[in-house]
């Protein structure tokens, strides 16, 4: 006996079943067009054009400018011409307070409470004022006590000069020097050319204080020394010690870079302080 056929389920042959979609001729009823079509098949293609759909629309808003006339999304042209306006609207402020401030000062004169006769006396006498220029030299203890307190507290030499003798700095990298210390320019540091990758390294024994990153300088870190000395290091390609870290003379703790938006190219930034004052590091170290 032939085994029965399993017959398909009603679902399955709604599916399966296949219709023919044909385009005739109005007038000659000749067929144009005729297509094979399942339940199936619709549900698959419309499927993937929606897909197709929505992702093409997310393309659009996110990469177009179109997304800004959706509600929730604002201009990036907006954005900076509203935080260019905030300055505007500060300065206009700082500007304001200026004039008003000139005006107050101004306006007795023009409302007349103060008469130009008196501004004439004022500033005849002030023009006639005689200086005594004995009574502004000073005395023999006035000259005495200066000089003591300035010897005590500006300089020091006495006091501090035999625990500072004891520290020896070594010099942190070995390059070309482009600009020294100059205390009138307000650059307190020397600024040594050295190849990327150069390893800079601790000038005496000491804590580092700061291991991090910023923006204008980069890679910086900073050493505590004995006798309130401490060194700062900018511009690193690399930091090798975090804070915290003892580290010993001589010991590489960055590596030469040009990090930051101050930098001018590979080199190290070198500062020296002490007592909270920035010196000069000739003055204790031989770079050559």
């Amino acid at each position: 006996m032939a085994k029965n056929k399993k017959k398909p389920s009603k679902l399955k042959q709604k599916l399966t079943d296949k219709y023919r979609l044909v385009v005739l001729n109005e007038d000659t009823f000749q067929e144009r067009f005729s297509l094979k079509l399942s339940r199936l098949n619709v549900f698959v293609f419309g499927g993937i054009f929606s897909i197709l759909l929505i992702t093409l629309t997310v393309f659009l808003i996110a990469f177009t400018s179109l997304k800004e006339y959706i509600p929730g999304y604002s201009s990036t042209a907006l954005k900076k011409k509203a935080t260019r306006m905030t300055y505007e609207v500060d300065s206009l402020k700082t500007k304001l307070m200026v004039l008003e401030q000139f005006t107050k000062a101004i306006r007795p004169v023009l409302t007349g409470e103060v008469k130009p006769d008196a501004i004439d006396s004022i500033r005849s006498e002030a023009n006639n004022t005689v200086i005594d220029y004995k009574k502004l030299s000073a005395s023999e203890q006035d000259l005495k006590f200066r000089e003591e307190i300035e010897s005590k507290d500006r300089y020091a030499l006495s006091a501090g000069i035999a625990n500072k003798a004891k520290i020896v700095f070594f010099a942190p990298v070995t390059g070309n020097i482009t600009q020294t210390f100059n205390a009138a320019n307000k650059h307190f540091a020397m600024d040594i050319v050295a190849k990327t990758g150069t390893p800079v390294k601790a000038i005496a024994d000491g804590t580092v204080i700061l291991s991090e990153w910023t923006a204008d300088t980069g890679y910086i870190i900073t050493v505590q020394h004995s006798n309130d000395f401490i060194s700062v290091y900018k511009h690193n390609g690399e930091l090798l010690k975090q804070q915290g870290d003892f580290v010993k003379s001589g010991e590489v703790i960055a590596s030469v870079g040009s990090t930051g938006e101050l930098t001018t190219g590979p080199h190290l930034h070198f500062e020296l302080w002490n007592n909270g004052y920035p010196i000069n590091p000739t003055n204790y170290i031989d770079f050559q």
